[in-house]
């Protein structure tokens, strides 16, 4: 007898690719396996995430629109949220509204991996503060990668609303 065929809104991260995300200079990277988008999510997405000792996920960033979680499930590290370093091991669940109080980051200070979810609405506009670095990302289309419009600015490049009109 054959094993009945899954329902396409089913996947097993064992079935799918890990994709390798990282800056050129390597100060960060992360493996990440899209399940949302595997599963057909639409509203929701859910990547797991594995962080490399010693690296950090992405930029100190937070969302203006689109509201994320993190669901640690091994290894230790270092969550960078609204200005703390909050420690953060196995089971903790971190909820990261849309705001900027909650700027975020993770960091694996531990010596294994350290492996997350980390969910998101997927809402189609979205805008990003990075504090660190002082510039804004303007965001249009739910996924990376699918994004119509992806555009990152200092700051300093703002003009009058009436500039050039």
């Amino acid at each position: 007898m054959s094993e009945p065929t899954r329902h396409p809104h089913v996947v097993n991260h064992a079935d799918l690719n890990w994709v390798v995300q990282g800056s050129p200079d390597g100060r960060f990277q992360v493996r990440r396996i899209r399940l949302g988008d595997a599963a057909g999510g639409r509203k929701l997405g859910c990547s797991l995430i594995e962080l490399p000792p010693g690296k950090r996920s992405w930029p100190y960033h937070c969302h203006l629109a689109n509201e994320e979680a993190i669901f640690v499930l091994e290894g230790e590290g270092t969550l960078r949220l609204g200005g703390h370093d909050i420690a953060v091991h196995a089971g903790d669940y971190v909820a990261l509204p849309p705001a900027l109080e909650t700027a975020h980051q993770m960091v694996n200070s531990g010596a294994a991996p350290l492996r997350y979810l980390c969910l998101s609405t997927m809402i189609e506009v979205d805008v990003c503060f990075y504090p660190d670095s002082n510039k804004l990302g303007a965001l249009v289309g739910s996924q990376p990668g699918r994004r119509l419009l992806q555009e990152f600015v200092p700051r300093a490049a703002a003009v009058d609303y009436w500039h050039d009109e």
